[in-house]
């Protein structure tokens, strides 16, 4: 595992908590979280205590030996994305990257700032590299200079601050293990993630971006009561949240895998396999979990499986733009040298671009029927949706030219109803229709030309 993976994974996890807050069954299994009713999280746009630097604000990055930048990414040609863009570049869409804050950059030409509930920032700076990261991979702008691009081009990025590894309350050692809402060092917590998505909700993103995830075994539980809330708010409030599936890492809290003795076990019955909790990717009915794959489409060894994986992107090897200057880069130093940029950190903003690219093409769509959308475009694999991958690696063409069946402007759809399969037409059956309606067309003609002759016989007698 990659020395970026490993600090992903630590900054992820210092958000896991340890006060129970959902319903755990018996010793090694668990059961879906449900979210009880009641307000979404509401509060000041600060941290909560007092906090400050703990180390050096800013990452080195750079690009590792033998790449050509001039090339296309893997993951872009895993997606085939620029080929999306004939229909749709995500204008008008607002997607939020909540996370280590996003550095300006001149290839992020809508860029907002959001607020910080890490430090005094208006959630434009960013210390860790790892936010900028993720907005240039939903956003960044062509250029002529790289073959690198984001998914959506056209689509404002929000950015709010909210979790941080080089930062820590005011006095205290870095290392914040004893605090009950983290287990790792760094700031930020599932409170003020809950926090960070409500004010998304509010200040108007149509998609949120969450590269980041609490993690927990299913006997220590989490408290993520708030972050529940939050979800289904921006959900009931027409907005998709993509969420990180998180990393596995034997140095963190996601130290265990999600394992079946069956592979192919049905979702439905998985959840009594689970032995990691992962928030709020478990909150399967208001966010689009993400898992990672290698450039081969295989399943990243990192991601952790669960049956809230909703589906998969690329993940390893990614390319984005440098957070300490103008160009892209594809590593980050670590203390072996140049680490590539792995995790399902980076697979996430691939579909929370995708999910962009929708709503902006199709802006009737509800958070349900677009994240249904999603599910059903995967290529999902032969055996079926799985606890890897859900239902596959999208697919952002096959998503933006489904058939979407109208509906009854009397009767606008329901958040979270399945849209209906478009019927398939047999190419056989359409030539012949085509074949009657043309010779019932000539027929037609024909049969107006008699009774016009007719008529004028008629009246020449």
């Amino acid at each position: 595992m990659t020395r970026w993976v490993a600090r992903a994974a630590a900054l992820t996890v210092a958000m896991a908590t340890f006060a129970s807050s959902t319903t755990v069954g018996p010793a090694g299994a668990v059961t879906p979280p449900v979210v009880d009713p009641g307000p979404p999280p509401a509060g000041p746009v600060a941290p909560p205590v007092p906090t400050e630097l703990k180390a050096i604000c800013g990452i080195p990055t750079g690009v590792l030996p033998a790449t050509d930048l001039a090339k296309r990414t893997s993951a872009e040609a895993m997606l085939d994305y620029r080929s999306a863009w004939r229909f749709s570049r995500g204008a008008g869409q607002k997607v939020a990257v909540i996370d280590t804050g996003v550095n300006p950059h001149p290839r992020l030409r809508a860029l907002e700032a959001g607020g910080d509930y890490v430090g005094g920032s208006d959630g434009l700076r960013d210390c860790d590299a790892h936010g900028t990261l993720v907005a240039g991979i939903i956003a960044a702008t062509p250029s002529p200079d790289d073959s690198f691009a984001g998914i959506a081009p056209e689509a404002a990025i929000l950015s709010i601050r909210q979790n941080s590894g080089a930062y820590g309350p005011v006095g205290a050692s870095p290392d914040t293990s004893d605090d009950p809402n983290a287990v790792s060092p760094g700031f930020g917590n599932t409170h003020t993630l809950a926090l960070a998505i409500t004010r998304a909700v509010d200040l108007g993103a149509t998609v949120i971006n969450l590269s980041e995830v609490a993690c927990a075994p299913v006997a220590a539980g989490l408290d993520d009561a708030e972050l529940g809330r939050a979800v289904r708010y921006a959900y009931e409030r027409n907005v998709v949240v993509v969420a990180a599936a998180g990393n596995f890492n034997t140095q963190s809290m996601c130290s265990a895998q999600n394992t079946t003795a069956d592979p192919n076990r049905p979702l439905e019955v998985a959840w009594e396999s689970v032995g990691t909790i992962a928030s709020p990717a478990w909150f399967d009915d208001y966010v689009l979990a993400v898992a990672a794959v290698t450039p081969s489409g295989a399943p990243a060894e990192f991601s952790l499986h669960g049956p809230w994986v909703a589906v998969a992107a690329p993940g390893e090897q990614i390319t984005s733009l440098d957070p300490n200057g103008p160009g892209v880069i594809n590593a980050q130093m670590g203390r072996e040298g140049l680490a590539p940029l792995n995790g399902t950190s980076f697979a996430t903003p691939f579909v929370a671009g995708m999910v962009a690219l929708i709503r902006s093409r199709f802006p009737e769509l509800t958070a349900g029927q677009v994240m249904d959308l999603v599910k059903r475009t995967a290529r999902t694999p032969g055996h079926g949706p799985d606890l890897a991958t859900g239902y596959g690696v999208v697919d952002p063409v096959a998503a933006l030219t489904y058939q979407i069946p109208l509906t009854d402007s009397d009767s606008p759809p329901t958040a979270g109803s399945a849209i209906a399969l478009a019927p398939q037409q047999d190419p056989g059956n359409a030539r012949a229709r085509a074949i009657v309606w043309a010779v019932t067309g000539v027929s037609v003609l024909l049969m107006a030309a008699a009774l016009a002759l007719t008529a004028t016989r008629r009246r020449d007698r």
